[in-house]
C-alpha cells in the first residue's frame, strides 16, 4: 500500500488524514494475469497495435508511396514520402494530421505492441489456466512480438530490442541494437511461437497466426537477413505442410465477398469489419475515384492514389495479376470513364482494384495481405538461385506463381543475377500496393537507381538518397531517450 498524506481544511480546523491507496494506474500490477481471462485480455491488448499500424495504414503506406509502382495525391503531406522531403521531425505529418501514415507511427505502434507482448510472455506462465491455451497464448505473444520487432528493423534498420518489460520508467529506455542481433531476437521469438502448439490453418482462429504462420514470417526475415539457407529452409517448410494453396483465380485473392475462402492463400492479414466502432483501414477510399464515382471501388472514395502508367506498361498484356489495374472505370450512370478522365491531377492515372468494397456503408471490409503463399514460393526462388544460381527448382518454385498468372514458364538459360532480377521483378507484378515492392528496392540496394526512374507528371523529379534506406528515428523518440542515437545518415 503507498501512504498519502492529504491536509484536509475545515472551517475551523485544519487536520491532516492518513489514507492507503491501492494504485490502479497500470493494468500490469500483481492483480492481474492471475486467471484465463487475464490471460486472453492481455493477449488481446498486444493485438491492439496491429490496429494502429493497419487503420492508417502505414503498414503499406510508407512503402507504396516510396515506391515505384503506386503514389499519393500531393496532399496532406503525403508527397513527403514520394519526394523523400520528410524529415526527422516528420513536419509535414504533424501539421497536416497524418502521423497515422508516418514511420512515427510505425515506432510508437510497434514498441506499444512489444511492451504489451512482453507483458504477456512475463506474466502468463504464472496464470491459473489450461497449460495447452497457456502456451499458444505465450506463442501469439512470441510471434506478435517477432513481427514488431520486424516492422522497425525493416523500416529503421538499428533499433533497440526490448523482450522485458518497463516496470519502471528507466527499464523503459532502451538503447539501439546491431539489426543483426534484431533479427536473431526475432528467430529466437518465432522459434519459440512455432514451439507452442500454435493451431494450424483451418483450425486457427481468424486474425490468429497459425503455426505456419510463424514460419512463413521466419522466412521473411530470413531473407532481409540475407540469410538465404534459412530462408529457403522455412518457405519450404511452408510450401511442403500442404496446409496452404494458391487461388486458382488471382483476383479471388482480392475480393470482397471471397474473404474467407482466399484465407487458404492469405496465411496472415490486417482483419477489418464493417461494423462501428471498430478498426478499418483507408486503401478503400484512397484508390477508388475521386466522388465515389466508381460503384464497384466504394461506396465513398476520393482518388488519392493511384499506379503509375510506366507500372501498369511493365506487364505483360495477358498477365492476369494487371486486371486487378485499369485504366478506365464504369461510373454510376453506367458510363465508361475515360483515363484521361480518371483525375484532374493527370491524364495517365492507372486504378488499383486490389481493395474494392462496393457494399460496405460503415468502414470497409477487405483485409489487408501480410503474408501470402505466393510469398514462400519466391522467396525460395531467390534463396535458392543465391544460393545454388538459376537451378531447376528456383525455376519451379518461380513459374508456379507465374503459371497462376496466366503466363508461360520463365525463360531458361538465365543467369544467376538475370535469375534473381526475374524474382524481384515477378514480387514487383504480384505483390504490388500491399506494402512490399519498397523493401524489396532497399534490401537489394535497387532503390538508387530505380525510384529516379519512376516519374511522371505528378511527380517529374524525385531525388532519393542514400540515407532514405531507411526512415530516420522520430525526433520525439530521440528527445523522450537519451539513450536512442539517430541513424546515421539523418545525424
Amino acid at each position: 500500500m503507498k501512504k498519502i498524506f492529504i491536509p484536509i481544511l475545515a472551517a475551523f480546523l485544519l487536520t491532516s488524514c492518513e489514507l492507503d491507496e491501492t494504485i490502479y494506474s497500470s493494468i500490469y500490477t500483481e492483480a492481474f494475469y492471475k486467471t484465463a481471462a487475464d490471460a486472453e485480455k492481455g493477449l488481446i491488448a498486444a493485438y491492439g497495435p496491429m490496429g494502429d499500424l493497419g487503420s492508417g495504414p502505414a503498414l503499406t503506406l510508407l512503402a507504396d508511396m516510396s515506391d515505384d509502382q503506386t503514389y499519393p495525391r500531393s496532399v496532406v503531406g503525403r508527397s513527403t514520402l514520394t519526394l523523400f522531403t520528410y524529415d526527422v521531425n516528420y513536419t509535414n505529418q504533424k501539421s497536416n494530421g497524418r502521423l497515422m501514415e508516418s514511420p512515427q507511427q510505425v515506432w510508437a505502434a510497434s514498441y506499444d505492441g512489444i511492451e504489451k507482448a512482453n507483458w504477456v510472455i512475463a506474466k502468463v506462465p504464472e496464470a491459473s489456466m489450461d497449460e495447452t491455451r497457456k502456451k499458444q497464448i505465450l506463442g501469439e505473444a512470441y510471434f506478435l512480438r517477432a513481427f514488431y520487432h520486424w516492422m522497425l528493423v525493416k523500416n529503421f534498420g538499428d533499433v533497440p530490442i526490448k523482450i522485458t518489460p518497463s516496470y519502471s520508467e528507466a527499464e523503459a529506455l532502451t538503447a539501439k541494437s546491431p539489426k543483426a542481433d534484431v533479427f536473431k531476437q526475432i528467430y529466437a521469438d518465432l522459434e519459440l511461437a512455432a514451439a507452442s502448439g500454435l493451431l494450424s490453418y483451418p483450425a486457427v482462429e481468424k486474425g490468429r497466426p497459425a503455426k505456419e504462420v510463424a514460419t512463413a514470417l521466419y522466412a521473411k526475415a530470413a531473407l532481409y537477413n540475407e540469410d538465404w539457407a534459412k530462408a529457403l529452409e522455412k518457405a519450404n517448410e511452408v510450401i511442403n505442410s500442404g496446409k496452404y494453396k494458391l487461388m486458382p483465380e488471382v483476383k479471388d485473392v482480392y475480393r470482397y465477398d471471397k474473404e474467407d475462402e482466399a484465407r487458404i492463400e492469405n496465411m496472415w492479414a490486417y482483419e477489418v469489419d464493417p461494423i462501428s466502432p471498430g478498426r478499418s483501414h483507408q486503401l478503400v477510399g484512397l484508390y477508388g475515384p475521386s466522388g465515389s464515382a466508381g460503384a464497384e471501388y466504394a461506396r465513398t472514395s476520393f482518388g488519392s492514389m493511384f499506379a503509375y502508367q510506366s507500372f501498369f506498361n511493365s506487364f505483360d498484356p495477358t498477365d492476369k495479376r494487371r486486371t486487378l489495374l485499369d485504366t478506365t472505370y464504369i461510373d454510376k450512370s453506367g458510363k465508361r470513364v475515360a483515363q484521361k478522365d480518371i483525375t484532374p491531377i493527370t491524364t495517365k492515372g492507372v486504378l488499383v482494384k486490389k481493395y474494392q468494397d462496393p457494399v460496405s456503408t460503415i468502414g470497409s471490409i477487405p483485409n489487408i495481405p501480410i503474408l501470402r503463399l505466393a510469398d514462400m514460393y519466391l522467396i525460395a526462388a531467390e534463396a535458392e538461385a543465391r544460393l545454388n544460381g538459376a537451378t531447376a527448382a528456383a525455376y519451379g518454385y518461380i513459374n508456379t506463381v507465374r503459371k497462376r498468372a496466366g503466363l508461360p514458364d520463365l525463360k531458361t538459360g538465365l543467369s544467376k543475377d538475370a535469375f534473381i532480377d526475374a524474382v524481384i521483378q515477378e514480387r514487383a507484378w504480384e505483390f504490388f500496393a500491399e506494402g512490399d515492392r519498397w523493401y524489396d528496392l532497399t534490401r537489394t540496394g535497387k532503390f538508387l537507381t530505380v525510384i529516379p526512374k519512376a516519374v511522371n507528371d505528378v511527380y517529374p523529379v524525385r531525388n532519393v538518397q542514400a540515407k532514405n534506406k531507411y526512415f530516420p528515428i522520430p525526433q520525439d523518440e530521440l528527445n523522450a531517450n537519451p539513450k536512442l542515437e539517430q541513424n546515421p545518415d539523418w545525424k
